[in-house]
């Protein structure tokens, strides 16, 4: 399993569940965390379990795994999902804006989702201005 195919594949499982906001950090030189962070946004709390839930039964079926730990989806405000490589992070309401961790490496290329076409959805290479 590749980690950015992992967290491609969480992104295209957030858009399926009406996630928005929806970018993958690539942070292979900058962090000893992770290579990966999948970062999107819900409106509410049933919806952020609801991608949470899409997300984890993608995983488990294109690559037959699960999280090595996941927090927050009880209460939904911001769920994390610990793929080791890839870290997913799912925020409802506000507090995607209040905790900005997108903006914690802002010299690290963003992959953002391609919804241009209703057919096919693949993310995109973006580079950061």
């Amino acid at each position: 399993m590749d980690a950015i195919e992992l967290a491609k594949q969480a992104a295209i499982a957030a858009h399926e569940k009406k996630g928005s906001r929806i970018m993958i950090l690539d942070l292979r030189d900058m962090s000893d965390i992770c290579d990966f962070q999948m970062i999107c946004s819900g409106t509410n709390t049933r919806q952020t379990q609801a991608i949470a839930d899409n997300i984890s039964a993608r995983c488990k079926k294109t690559f037959g795994i699960s999280p090595l730990a996941v927090e927050g989806k009880q209460g939904g405000f911001w769920v994390l999902l610990d793929y080791g490589s890839t870290i997913i992070h799912i925020f409802s309401g506000t507090l995607r804006d209040y905790y900005a961790i997108e903006e914690l490496w802002p010299k690290a290329k963003v992959i953002t989702l391609s919804t241009e076409s209703k057919a096919a959805t693949k993310p995109v290479q973006t580079e950061r201005s």
